[in-house]
Parts: C-alpha cells; sequence; structure tokens
C-alpha cells in the first residue's frame, strides 16, 4: 500500500504548492474509519481509496479531487458522516464525497426503466461537478484491476456494467486510455478465451516478423528529421479487445487484420504537425478514407488530432496520429484535463474543454424526454456513437452521430429548421430525408412554411435531439385532439369490463404506468402509442380484455407488394413492435431488419434497396424466435427452473446450445419463440429476477447477415 508521503510526494510532483496537511489529515482518517475493514481479496480495505487517489495522480489533479479519493467509501461503509466530513475538510470535498457516495449506489445494471432513471441521477451528478465522474472512474478501474478476488456470477456483472456503460463514458469524455484499459479488464472477464487467443498470435506474429514497432518508428523519425520537424514519435500493439472489436465488424481473421499497430507524433506546434503529415504521407502510400482533421475540427470533449492510416513496411497498415504536446495532454486526459496542475497552478491548456459547458451540450436533449425507454434510447444513441463532420452551405461545421441523416442535420442547427425541413441536398444533389451523410459533406436543408414534423421521421432521424423534438411537436401538435379520443376509447375499455374510467381511475393507471398524469395517459392512448387494454390492465390486471384476433403470419408486415415475401434477418431477428426496415434482393424477396441493425452499414450505398415497412396491428403468434445469449449457475435445478419461468409466460424454447461449461456455470444460447417485444421485455424481466442468472441479453450477431444472403 501507498504511504502517506508518498502519495503527497506524487501529487508534489505536479502541484508544488499542494496543501500535504490536508491530504496527510485525510489520510489518517480515511485509515481510521475502515480500519478492521477487509477486502475480498484479504488485503485491508483502505488499500483500495489509496490507489483509487494513485490513479487520479497520474491525470494531475487537484487536491480536492485526489482528498476526494481517499474519503470516497467512509460516509457508505464507515460510520463516518457527511456533517463530519464538511466540518473536518470543508463543503466542497464533503459534496464531492457525497456525489460520489450516490452515484455508487445507483444499480446501472437493472432493468431497462430502472436504468433510465439511473443514468439521468448519473448525467445530474456530472453537471454539479465532474470531479464526481472522475473518483467513480478511477474507482471502477482499480476494482476491475483486481477483480479477480470477486465471485465469478460478481465478476461477469461487474465486467458487463463496465462495458457497456463506464468504458464509454471514460472514452466521450475523452480519456481514451481509461476506455482501452477497463475495455481491456472487463474483456479478460467476459471472453477469456478470444483474449489469450489474440494474445497468442501477437506473440506468434512478432517471431515472425520481429519489432516492427521498433523499426516503423526509426523510419518515422527518419523522415521527420530530414524536413527539420522536432517531434517525439512513439508505437504500440493495440489493446486486444480493440482487436477484437475491428474482426467483429469486419468479419475477418487476425491474419487479414492489418491496422493493429498505432503510432503517435508529438511535435512542438500545430504547423508542424501538418509538415510531419506531408512527410509521412511523402514516405509512405496514405489509405484513403482514412484520414480524419480533429485539428481543424475538434471532437466536443476537447481532442484534437490528425489521424491518418498508411501502408508502411511490407504492406502492414499502421494508424498514425499527429498532434502538438498540448493536445496530446488533452488526448490523454480529455475533460479532466481542466483541473490539471503543473508547477502548482492550474494549467492553462488552450484545448482543454470547460467542464461546464460540456456536460451542458450532453445533457441538453435529454431533459426533453419525459419518457424512460425515449430517455435511455437518446443517451445510448449520443454515448456509443463516433462522429462525423459536415458543413452548412455557408462553410460552418456540424457535428452529427455516425449514421446520422440530414433531417438530424436540420435539427442540429435548429430546431425550428428541422420541424419545417420539406427536402434536402447533399453536395448540390437532392436526396431523400433517410439518406446517411459522410464526413466531409455539404448539406442544405430545404424549408417551407407550414411544414410540420412528420410521425414516420422518427424512422429518419437517429439523433437523441431531434427524436425528442419530433416526439415533442407531434404530442403538442395532436395533444388535445388525443386526450378527447384517448377519452373515449378509455370510457369504452372499462365499460367492457364493468368500471367506470373516473379521474381517479386515470391517474391510478398513469402512475402505474409510470406516465405524469392523466391526460398524458389519454394523449398516449389516443395516439395509440398505449393501447385500451394495457390501460385496463393497468388498473384491473385480472380484468384486461382478451387480445385482437391473430394476425396472419404471412401478412405480417406492411409496405410489401402484393407479390413481396419477407424473411426475418438471423442477425437482428426483429419482433413484431420495433422498428423495422426492409432489404430487397432479386429472387430472395425481402429481408426484414431491426432499424438499428449493425448488418445494414453494407446497404448505406444502395438506398434503391430500401422499404419502409412496419408491423401489421393486431396480435401476433408465439413464432418469431429470438436468441437469448445468457450464462446461469452450474446448479441443481437451475436449467429446469429457468425453462419452467420461460414456459410460464407463454413462450416456447425451441432450440438451446450450450457454448461453455464451467464447474460453477453454464452459458448458453437459447432459441425462444415470442410474440412480440412486449412479450420479449416480460420473458427477459422474469429470466433478470432470477438469482442464478448471472448475465442475460438478446444475441445479435451481425456476421450471420452475410451467411444468410447467401443461402
Amino acid at each position: 500500500m501507498i504511504a502517506a508521503e508518498d502519495l503527497i510526494a506524487l501529487v508534489r510532483n505536479y502541484n508544488p504548492r499542494t496543501n500535504e496537511a490536508l491530504i496527510r489529515a485525510a489520510y489518517d482518517y480515511a485509515a481510521r474509519m475502515h480500519e478492521g475493514q477487509s477486502r475480498q481479496s484479504g488485503e485491508p480495505y483502505f488499500t483500495h481509496p489509496v490507489a483509487v487517489a494513485a490513479i487520479l495522480t497520474e491525470q494531475q489533479l487537484d487536491d480536492a479531487t485526489i482528498i476526494t479519493a481517499l474519503l470516497h467509501d467512509t460516509i457508505e461503509d464507515t460510520k463516518s458522516t457527511f456533517a463530519e466530513i464538511s466540518q473536518r475538510f470543508g463543503p466542497e470535498i464533503a459534496t464531492l464525497v457525497d456525489g460520489v457516495t450516490k452515484l455508487t449506489n445507483l444499480q446501472l445494471s437493472s432493468s431497462e426503466t430502472k436504468q433510465a432513471e439511473n443514468f439521468r441521477k448519473l448525467f445530474m451528478a456530472m453537471s454539479k461537478d465532474l470531479r464526481v465522474i472522475l473518483v467513480k472512474l478511477a474507482d471502477r478501474l482499480h476494482n476491475m484491476r483486481t477483480i479477480r478476488a470477486m465471485r465469478v456470477e460478481k465478476q461477469s456483472q461487474k465486467a458487463r456494467e463496465t462495458m457497456d456503460i463506464y468504458a464509454p463514458l471514460a472514452g466521450r469524455m475523452g480519456m481514451q486510455w481509461m476506455r482501452e484499459e477497463l475495455e481491456d479488464l472487463a474483456f479478460r472477464v467476459l471472453n477469456p478465451e478470444a483474449r489469450a487467443s489474440i494474445i497468442r498470435r501477437f506473440i506468434n506474429l512478432q517471431k515472425e516478423t520481429g519489432d516492427v514497432i521498433h523499426r516503423i518508428t526509426s523510419d518515422m523519425r527518419t523522415e521527420l528529421d530530414k524536413v527539420g520537424i522536432d517531434a517525439e514519435v512513439f508505437g504500440r500493439a493495440k489493446k486486444p479487445y480493440s482487436i477484437w472489436r475491428k474482426m467483429q465488424e469486419k468479419e475477418m481473421g487476425f491474419s487479414r487484420l492489418s491496422d493493429i499497430y498505432g503510432f503517435r507524433v508529438i511535435t512542438r506546434s500545430e504547423a508542424d504537425c501538418y509538415a510531419a503529415l506531408g512527410a509521412i504521407h511523402q514516405r509512405w502510400r496514405a489509405v484513403p478514407g482514412r484520414f480524419k482533421d480533429y485539428i481543424s475540427q475538434p471532437k466536443s470533449n476537447g481532442y484534437r488530432s490528425i489521424h491518418t492510416t498508411v501502408s508502411g513496411r511490407d504492406g502492414k497498415r499502421v494508424e498514425v496520429q499527429i498532434r502538438t504536446r498540448q493536445m496530446h495532454e488533452v488526448a490523454e486526459t480529455g475533460v479532466a484535463a481542466h483541473w490539471s496542475y503543473r508547477d502548482g497552478e492550474r494549467a492553462e491548456n488552450p484545448f482543454a474543454v470547460d467542464p461546464a459547458k460540456w456536460i451542458s451540450s450532453l445533457t441538453e436533449q435529454f431533459t426533453a424526454e419525459d419518457d424512460h425507454d425515449e430517455f435511455l434510447e437518446a443517451v445510448k444513441l449520443e454515448m456509443y456513437s463516433d462522429q462525423v463532420f459536415c458543413f452548412t452551405p455557408k462553410g460552418d461545421v456540424v457535428k452529427l452521430p455516425k449514421g446520422a441523416t440530414p433531417l438530424d442535420f436540420g435539427y442540429a442547427i435548429h430546431t425550428r429548421i428541422g420541424a419545417a425541413c420539406v427536402g434536402a441536398k447533399v453536395d448540390g444533389i437532392r436526396v431523400p430525408l433517410w439518406t446517411r451523410l459522410k464526413n466531409g459533406q455539404s448539406v442544405e436543408i430545404i424549408t417551407a412554411e407550414g411544414q410540420t414534423p412528420q410521425a414516420t421521421w422518427l424512422d429518419i432521424a437517429t439523433t437523441g435531439k431531434a427524436r425528442s423534438a419530433i416526439r415533442r411537436a407531434l404530442r403538442e401538435a395532436n395533444r388535445e385532439r388525443y386526450i378527447r379520443l384517448g377519452r373515449e376509447l378509455a370510457r369504452s375499455a372499462f365499460e367492457n369490463v364493468g368500471k367506470k374510467a373516473s379521474d381517479k381511475v386515470l391517474e391510478k393507471a398513469a402512475q402505474t404506468l409510470r406516465l405524469a398524469d392523466g391526460d398524458t395517459l389519454l394523449a398516449r392512448l389516443g395516439s395509440a402509442e398505449l393501447s385500451a387494454r394495457e390501460v385496463v390492465r393497468a388498473v384491473y390486471p385480472d380484468l384486461a380484455p382478451s387480445r385482437r384476433a391473430e394476425v396472419d403470419q404471412s401478412r405480417a408486415v406492411i409496405g410489401l407488394d402484393h407479390n413481396q415475401g419477407f424473411t426475418r434477418a438471423r442477425c437482428c431477428q426483429p419482433l413484431p413492435g420495433e422498428r423495422i426496415v426492409g432489404i430487397t434482393s432479386r429472387g430472395r424477396g425481402v429481408m426484414v431488419h431491426a432499424i438499428d441493425c449493425a448488418a445494414l452499414v453494407d446497404y448505406e450505398d444502395q438506398p434503391s434497396r430500401w422499404l419502409d415497412l412496419h408491423w401489421a396491428s393486431g396480435s401476433h403468434p408465439a413464432a418469431y424466435t429470438v436468441t437469448l445469449d445468457m450464462t446461469i449457475g452450474n446448479d441443481s435445478g437451475v436449467l429446469g427452473r429457468i425453462c419452467t419461468l420461460i414456459g410460464e409466460r407463454g413462450a416456447n424454447i425451441s432450440d438451446l446450445h450450450f457454448m461453455d461449461r464451467k464447474p460453477d456455470f453454464y452459458r448458453l444460447f437459447m432459441d425462444i419463440d415470442l410474440r412480440d417485444a412486449e412479450h420479449l421485455h416480460t420473458v427477459v424481466s422474469a429470466l433478470d429476477a432470477d438469482s442464478d442468472v448471472a448475465t442475460l441479453e438478446r444475441r445479435r450477431a451481425p456476421e450471420l447477415a452475410n451467411r444468410q444472403a447467401a443461402e
């Protein structure tokens, strides 16, 4: 364990004016509070907060953040109180410690609805003081580094939570080194065989090719010296998870994957960045489509760098990042660069983003969402998206997530422009609104007076901001009409079961369905976002009317020609109730994909093959297969109980594949036949509640798309 004087020395290295007495007092206080407590590894518990503080010194953070790290578990796990910490260390540190405590108590891997609410709290905590998240990320990093001491099922839960939430959050904040380490540590738990395979192949490659990194680094230094550029050059092999993800995305084996090495060139000035780029492109051939200039088009978290991929020795592709020292500091610490110290003073890095403005831009679009599922969808769209940069006709830059459409572009400029959109031109050519935009394109939005958002736009827009604005406009425009219609539908539905649709009953139904009030419920009912059956069931679950007539499975999809057949894509296995799109093919009918299917990227340059489809309304038969990827405890009766839970909810198990058998758990793929997305939610909720189900997710397999198309 790091001693107090050693920790203070780490801080003093970058902040000679540090308050040593306060850090020492916090160290001694936390050690006393945690005395007698142990981690699951058997080590004294206090080793953990000290390690978290040491991680934060690597980012050269201020005293308040370091002290918060030392105290971050005292309120939750000891007899310490907020008032006592405030009295001893001041209200700023007490507030930070309290914020970390509240984040720790969030169960971020729970059900979708609760997860959405926890995301709200997460962003709310970030908006108050971003240092709370910095401490929490360092806390998670140390826990992942020591995860082997946990129970197997707990390891899987924490690793999945890290992969889904904390690693993308670190990346979004610009802390790429932390994202990569968190991903790799989680990958080691979730798929140890794949990670070991990548490492073995790396070792074999090094035996065959020698020290490629040293040779290419030396070559780059030589080329830069020739043109008089003073720069540092570093090379490294990419992390195992990064390589694995590329293999999955590109559907190719390790031997065919070329850009597994990355190099950084750190220059003295911005002008030298572009000069270095020219020298590198003169020496090696640039790979088309693999150039990004984040210096002229910075990311929202302050990241600046030039990215290019070139064919190096023996035709091997290597990725090169070129930036100045100040840009590099922001690239390493991201938003945290705002608090970095140098020589006892807050470092004035011109590229460090203002945390308040950054978090404001990130959370602005989410605050308008009043629906849990819509909020969670908006958050995930923004958290997990890569960016594309497009231009207005005047040359202004608009940043959008990958896969964005002209409609998203219009809303990004201004909600009023998006709402009045009637068409778009990309690079001077008129295109459909559902066209996916690419880097560097110029986009012109055509507007008209009197135009209002259309319901079909929800199938076109991809950004949280655009979808929120469209939903809000649709609801406001039709709210009164929908309320009147909803009231009549509710009256009729409740009379059918011998009850009255009084205001009190409607308020109770709204509360059960997590809606703001009775009018909101009626508006949703009138707009067909809710069914009358769901409203009755929310108050009288035993009296809900029976389902409507069953939909003919051969006519389950609306939008096809009378002679067209359809097939559900195995890669995404869409269900009634989910948004869908069709891809046509000669002699094979139409392949129906979920709108967010990763395999659709293969068709983005073939807009003529896309069909706008939706599911027929009504009750569908339980005939739509979905594959669940689950890990369950290897105990007597567990599998039988899982099968019973599924059967009790009207679903049929059509196939079962054991993927991994261990003494303490099974990992298996289970095919179940379902009616719709609501039916899936019912089954998954029941399985999630079982204590012997360690992990559970719906399997998505983009690699099956090409295989299915070839059959």
